[in-house]
């Protein structure tokens, strides 16, 4: 089997995490960049004009900088993201159409200041027309982020 890890990382929590579950995982790493990165007022959510809640509300696709080339030779796919509006960002969305995932293995972790992962996976469903949702959770430190993918790892495995 092979792994690859994908994520968005807005502040570079997300990013950290990631990292810890290629480790625990093997896997290989993509980075999901939007085309126009983000500033720190983009992100700013509090403030209702703010790029982040445009997209978010607006339901507006994100280009994205680049693409994993050989998509096909992968498994398994760990997806990670910071949780906005109890989702994924739009950016993630617009990644994901760009593939035909049938017969993967969906791997979602998400970081959150407080949000748990409720119905996130079921929200991803659309973009990931004809693969598996193996397991979908929050994850606080990197530590629990390898663990976890260790585990995950010896769940596919069997």
């Amino acid at each position: 089997m092979k792994y690859l890890v994908t994520y968005f990382s807005a502040s570079g929590v997300t990013a950290g995490i990631a990292k810890a579950v290629a480790e625990g995982s093997g896997a290989d790493f993509f980075e999901i960049r939007p085309e126009i990165p983000y500033s720190d007022a983009d992100l700013r959510w509090m403030n209702p004009m703010a790029r982040c809640n445009r997209e978010k509300l607006g339901k507006k696709d994100v280009p994205v900088s680049g693409r994993v080339e050989n998509m096909n030779e992968y498994d398994v796919i760990f997806i990670g993201f910071p949780i906005w509006y109890g989702c994924a960002p739009n950016v993630v969305n617009t990644f994901l159409k760009g593939y035909d995932l049938s017969g993967k293995k969906i791997v979602i972790f998400a970081t959150s200041g407080g949000s748990g992962i409720g119905r996130t996976a079921d929200k991803l469903k659309p973009y990931i027309d004809g693969a598996e949702i193996v397991d979908a959770r929050v994850l606080k430190s990197a530590t629990d982020a390898k663990g976890w993918a260790e585990s995950i790892r010896d769940l596919i495995i069997g």
